[in-house]
């Protein structure tokens, strides 16, 4: 039996290798899910509680932070009964979560406001006058009303401004309420068009042009480093004990490749969940002067170059209810009574706002060539395809810059839809890849606990680990020369639409 003892800010603790249990939370966007694993990374339990997500207006996006802190015992009481343990076998507690949400909070923690999350577009005023090329140039990122600064800048422009100490992310949000420390890590700084993508910290400029003091954000640390042990608070609303080390944690596109086994360059990846990630790991901070990707820090030290997403997951969602189906399962059984190109219906994936074929906050979703034919099976199959065409949009820039793949590994939910696999291998024209574990977010958020505590060395070998446990199936893509003609459509009917988006800005 091999033993660690590691030296913790409370306490000197005793980890026993043969008995490590890790618990992984992840705080997604219709949901928090936990997750058990053991020292070798495998899972033992799972759990999840749900809460809403409001949309009071066209644009905006909301949640209640106190949802989640009401949703996050209850998935890990869940998650620990299913792996059969107490609390007492419990050595760490890793977070990750949605990016690019803002939360306003005082002195105490405690929220003075909705969280406006990643899908809220309401800031788009407090970019007027800004210079985009010179916000990318130093941040990497895309200005855009969805990233934490504009956000800040519209809480501080409506009525918010005196009344907060601090302005978090999601995971922050969580790890402040967990440890009564104010910090996250670089992957998620690199997130707030506040960071200085090359000095890795934040930028003065930025904050002076956003109006924003470095002391009202969180301190930067590494995701793998301690933010703290679990407070009263932290154990109460984990149902924990007071003591649990606490990682710093990332963001749910990071964590999700570090699950998965991703620690270098390799292989394009797409993450459905709500939203729909898409992009690679690089060696290099390629910056696309198009605008069409992002470039962030990820948590190995390399760099994500990304496309953040747009409903995905969520139109399917949307779709179900507006159908009145019983779910995403029904939508993908009705586009299989459909052929590809859903016989002239395309769907233009911009539900809340356009992230391809290009970064457009006023843009919307739409259906285009209904006809008296068509029915739901039609528009279940233009949704599933018209989103697989926003990813070959990401692709195709992906290779224009240099940034090679030969294949796309599927993570999150949605990848165990067989049917959508097989439209996104056939659309991108590349072999698709499925592991048998697809949910592997919170299973990243373990990992960064892992590291923090001394069990694994560092983020590599821990993703080594992960890479052992997972089993991958292939779809080959097949040639659809319907598939070629509805891609020109779907780019068409955007190219055609874009004029009266703008005018109702």
């Amino acid at each position: 039996m091999v033993k660690l003892y590691l030296n913790f800010k409370v306490s000197s603790w005793l980890v026993d290798i043969d008995n490590v249990v890790i618990v992984g939370v992840d705080l997604g966007t219709s949901g928090v899910k936990a997750l058990v694993v053991t020292e070798n990374l495998e899972t033992k339990g799972s759990g999840q509680c749900g809460y809403p997500i409001n949309f009071p207006r066209s644009g905006w996006a909301e949640q209640n932070p106190l949802d989640w802190e009401k949703a996050l015992g209850p998935a890990i009481n869940q998650a620990l009964n299913d792996a059969a343990i107490t609390v007492n076998d419990v050595t760490a507690i890793g977070v990750t979560g949605q990016l690019d949400g803002c939360i306003p909070t005082d002195k105490n923690g405690c929220a003075v406001g909705p969280c406006l999350t990643w899908a809220d577009r309401r800031a788009q005023r407090e970019l007027v006058g800004i210079d985009a090329e010179m916000v990318q140039n130093c941040s990497g990122l895309i200005l855009d009303p969805g990233h934490m600064a504009a956000k800040i800048r519209w809480l501080k422009n409506n009525s918010f401004n005196g009344t907060v100490d601090c302005y978090h992310q999601p995971v922050s949000y969580l790890v402040s309420n967990l440890t009564g420390n104010k910090v996250f890590d670089h992957s998620l700084a690199s997130t707030t068009m506040l960071y200085n993508l090359r000095d890795r910290e934040y930028d003065q400029h930025l904050l002076n042009l956003f109006g924003v003091e470095e002391d009202e954000l969180p301190s930067i640390d590494r995701s793998y480093s301690q933010a703290g042990v679990l407070t009263e608070l932290g154990a109460l609303l984990t149902g924990l004990n007071i003591g649990t080390p606490v990682s710093v944690g990332t963001g749910d596109d990071f964590a999700a490749l570090l699950g998965a086994g991703f620690y270098t360059s390799g292989n394009m990846v797409v993450v459905s969940g709500t939203a729909e990630v898409v992009g690679a790991i690089h060696p290099t901070p390629v910056i696309d002067r198009s605008r069409l990707l992002e470039t962030h820090i990820y948590p190995s030290g390399e760099y994500f170059i990304e496309n953040p997403g747009w409903l995905s997951g969520g139109a399917l969602i949307w779709l179900s209810n507006i159908l009145n189906i019983g779910g995403i399962e029904e939508i993908e059984e009705l586009s299989t009574n459909v052929p590809p190109g859903a016989e002239g219906i395309t769907f233009l994936p911009a539900l809340n706002g356009a992230m391809t074929p290009e970064w457009n906050a006023s843009a919307r979703g739409c259906f285009f060539g209904l006809g008296v034919n068509h029915g739901p099976e039609h528009l279940a199959r233009a949704v599933l395809e018209g989103t697989a065409f926003a990813i070959r949009d990401v692709g195709t820039r992906l290779k224009e810059l240099g940034v090679e793949f030969h294949s796309v590994l599927l993570l999150g939910g949605g990848a165990r839809s067989k049917e959508w696999a097989h439209i996104r291998a056939d659309v991108l024209g590349v072999p698709v890849a499925i592991p048998n574990f697809v949910d592997t977010t919170a299973l990243g958020a373990a990992m960064t606990a892992a590291v923090a505590t001394g069990l694994y060395a560092d983020l590599r070998s821990c993703s080594k680990m992960a890479s052992d446990n997972l089993e991958i199936s292939t779809i080959e893509p097949s040639f659809s020369e319907e598939y070629e003609t509805a891609y020109q459509s779907y780019h068409k009917l955007y190219d055609n639409l874009k004029s009266m988006f703008m005018s109702k800005n």
